[in-house]
């Protein structure tokens, strides 16, 4: 086949991988292999077809036995080693909070509302305590 060729079923391959089915991982490497034997072509290595095929066959077994099990459990891993709660974080907030009531605020890369459950207001530039996660409402307390 010619290079070109190898580039489009390498396309193919991670299209369909990408907005068709769900193959767990599997067609990505097969395009990038398709994709290899492509740009050897593209670069001037001659092979014949059945080398071509088997330059195909080993990087998509090396991809698969090399690559896949660490990226696929990255990628799906599921949340692994990402606290399951934030309660005992601190975080700091901007504005004054009186007790019993509702701010809004930043943490972690969302807006978050949080509500001082305490007794006593708590000044604007303080570091609070996160007792309770309820939603998308921090229940907080001075620290």
């Amino acid at each position: 086949m010619t290079w070109w060729a190898w580039m489009i079923l390498g396309a193919v391959f991670l299209s369909i991988e990408l907005f068709a089915v769900e193959a767990q991982f599997y067609l990505v490497f097969l395009g990038i292999a398709a994709a290899v034997v492509g740009l050897l072509g593209l670069f001037g290595v001659v092979l014949p077809e059945w080398g071509q095929w088997l330059v195909f066959t080993a990087a998509s077994l090396i991809f698969f036995f090399s690559f896949r099990p660490m990226i696929y459990s990255r990628i799906r891993s599921g949340g692994e080693n990402y606290p399951e709660s934030m309660s005992g974080e601190t975080l700091q907030i901007v504005d004054d909070l009186a007790a019993g009531a509702e701010s809004r605020t930043e943490y972690r890369g969302s807006v978050w509302t949080i509500r001082n459950v305490g007794d006593e207001t708590i000044t604007g530039g303080s570091r609070v305590k996160v007792l309770n996660v309820e939603g998308l409402t921090l229940h907080v307390s001075a620290n």
